[in-house]
């Protein structure tokens, strides 16, 4: 089994490997003749026609000249990558790249292309995708097959480069469509220049290495009651992200016996010639919880992939309110994120979420037991489930003992169409939604 999945793998590297050649190496009017080419020599076996022959052999002479056209290309460029600082997965971007030419002679006709890090996976990395796929995908069903490697960051399209003069520098416009959230890395760009037949291209390579960050999709989601009110937060909300207690600063007043030495203002002491004291206060204030569920066994799945973009959409909504918000999951360890009224922003939660991976060799239990030791501090909850099974049932009914309001999202596939079972929501049923992979947008749009 092992030997022929990595034959298999083999296969794939290579298919990969040559389709990427020769897109690379032929322009579109190469690759036609490449198809001729095949069909020619398939044709030309038959000995009682040699008409494939003919054919064959002046295409084959034309390729052969084309192919020595591809030595002797040299560049010398001065490239600048001008990249925004984020991008949104599924929303392609035009950025600038400033070239210089820094030769002697005028260059023309070139095209730029970047180079990506090579999106193929490893062995494990792909021998755990199609065991999981083949799993869960019946034999011959192609419909249900995802033929888009998950492995795939982003597209770029191909850039005319402008005829440059020597020393002359000019800007040209690169199409790039981020697949999916994380970090697209750059290692390059190579330039082509197509032989005169325009069959062949030269290829010349010249490092330049950056990165993107792609923040996961995000949907609209209408203006919401969420669940919860507000809720004492022991030291005010001006330092709820540090560690240990904090208060908001409200006035200047007299020492009173008991006091904190801490709490001394020296400057007005210096000044009136008694002891002065900063009095603060704590505050009330809505603080929800958003409670990701990173927890299964297909870490490239759509499902995972929406509940990530589910809770992106609620981050942004959230954090639009006066409002805290305490981001939970699980990765490789327990993390608990706060972001709202001047702590963080939107935009660190959601590059947080850009890189959120699948909770790999840990237990649900280990999520139930972070989301309880918040609870006391939180007005509400939003859950982002990936399934609705007995353990995450279990884990809603002992919030919901706690008195928290809970929002349950539950992520399916469209194949899922029996209705979800209530459990612990069967006294607030309109706070339990499944959201249907492919509807999610339009779902989460009729919220209330």
């Amino acid at each position: 089994m092992i030997f022929f999945l990595h034959l298999l793998y083999r296969v794939y590297r290579l298919i990969t490997w040559s389709t990427f050649w020769t897109k690379r190496r032929f322009t579109v009017a190469g690759q036609a003749m490449i198809g001729g080419m095949v069909v020619a020599l398939f044709t030309g076996l038959d000995a009682d026609s040699a008409v494939g022959y003919q054919a064959f052999m002046p295409l084959f002479v034309l390729m052969i000249v084309s192919l020595m056209f591809g030595f002797g290309f040299r560049t010398g460029f001065q490239i600048e990558r001008h990249l925004p600082r984020v991008v949104t997965a599924g929303h392609p971007l035009t950025y600038r790249v400033s070239v210089k030419n820094l030769t002697r002679k005028n260059q023309r006709g070139l095209t730029i292309m970047e180079d990506l890090v090579d999106p193929r996976p490893t062995f494990k990395q792909w021998k755990t995708y199609k065991l999981d796929e083949d799993k869960h995908v019946r034999p011959f069903r192609f419909d249900k097959r995802n033929f888009r490697s998950p492995f795939k960051m982003a597209t770029v399209k191909e850039a005319r480069v402008p005829d440059l003069m020597p020393q002359q520098e000019n800007d040209l416009a690169i199409e790039l469509t981020p697949l999916r959230r994380g970090v697209v890395r750059f290692t390059g760009v190579t330039f082509a220049r197509p032989d005169p037949m325009g069959i062949f291209r030269a290829l010349r390579k010249q490092p330049l290495p950056q990165s993107l960050l792609v923040l996961p999709k995000r949907y609209a989601i209408p203006p919401i009651a969420l669940p919860g009110s507000m809720k004492y937060q022991q030291g005010g909300v001006a330092m709820a992200s540090h560690i240990g207690q904090s208060e908001e600063f409200v006035s200047l007043r007299e020492y009173r016996r008991g006091d904190p030495p801490r709490h001394i203002h020296w400057r007005s002491w210096a000044r009136i010639g008694k002891p002065i004291v900063k009095e603060f206060e704590d505050e009330f204030f809505v603080r929800h919880a958003l409670v990701l569920d990173t927890f299964t066994t297909r870490p490239h799945s759509d499902a995972f992939e929406e509940a990530v973009s589910v809770a992106a959409s609620f981050a942004c909504t959230v954090l639009t309110q006066e409002s805290l918000l305490d981001l939970l999951f699980v990765g490789p360890e327990a993390y608990c994120f706060t972001a709202g009224r001047g702590i963080a922003h939107a935009d660190q939660m959601l590059e947080i979420l850009a890189s959120v991976q699948p909770a790999a060799g840990q237990t649900f239990d280990l999520l139930e037991q972070l989301v309880l030791n918040h609870s006391s501090t939180v007005s509400g909850c939003i859950c982002v489930m990936l399934a609705w099974d007995a353990t995450r049932k279990r884990f809603v009914e002992k919030l919901r003992a706690l008195g928290l309001p809970v929002l349950v999202l539950v992520i399916r596939s469209p194949s899922e169409t029996q209705p979800l079972d209530l459990g612990p929501m069967s006294d607030a049923p309109e706070k339990l939604i499944a959201l249907e992979i492919g509807k999610i947008e339009e779902q989460l749009a009729g919220l209330r």
